[in-house]
């Protein structure tokens, strides 16, 4: 692998329990996917919910599958904002002493005390592209994206699992900072 990486866009978004999933959607649910995402057994499901904060809400996040072991959502700043919440900048699955958000669906509601987070940008790489380029699992990178608005990407966290596809995620947020659309590929500087 050379040290070129394919950066996406990742929009907010939920995981959620199994037991969070029927509280929402009803006994016995189940994720209905919409379209296969690009890592491994990930998906975009056809279910969405409302997300509310102390200051407000915003409609149909979806939920990205399959169920997970705890509850949480991923927004952007600009979401935190807009909801009145004071999320950290943490990895996915780190949600401790995260911020309380409500989630709202067709068949009930569930209040997380915890739980909304705004994602930390990071690389998945399989252990062979990590090797290659003289990554390890957690090293702080930073990543160059040419373009309109061009930009280095700095504290990006690399995900090194033999299950990953090689792609940056960032959100929308700066994705539109940097003025990134479409396919677009990033340089691993380390």
């Amino acid at each position: 692998m050379t040290s070129t990486i394919l950066i996406e866009g990742s929009a907010r978004h939920a995981h959620v329990t199994q037991g969070d999933l029927e509280t929402l959607f009803g006994a016995g649910y189940a994720l209905r996917v919409k379209r296969e995402l690009s890592q491994p057994g990930e998906f975009l499901s056809e279910e969405k919910l409302r997300v509310e904060g102390p200051k407000g809400a915003i409609d149909r996040v979806s939920i990205l599958g399959p169920v997970r072991r705890a509850t949480q959502v991923e927004l952007s700043l600009t979401d935190t904002r807009v909801l009145g919440l004071d999320a950290p900048v943490r990895e996915s699955g780190d949600v401790e002493g995260s911020a309380p958000i409500r989630l709202i669906g067709p068949a009930g509601s569930v209040d997380l005390t915890q739980g909304a987070i705004v994602a930390k940008r990071h690389v998945h790489l399989r252990p062979q592209d990590a090797e290659a380029i003289g990554v390890v699992n957690k090293q702080i990178i930073s990543v160059r994206a040419d373009g309109p608005r061009a930009v280095t990407f700095h504290e990006v966290v690399a995900r090194v699992h033999e299950n990953f596809m090689p792609a940056m995620h960032i959100d929308f947020d700066e994705m539109n900072a940097a003025g990134l659309g479409g396919s677009v590929q990033g340089e691993i500087l380390l």
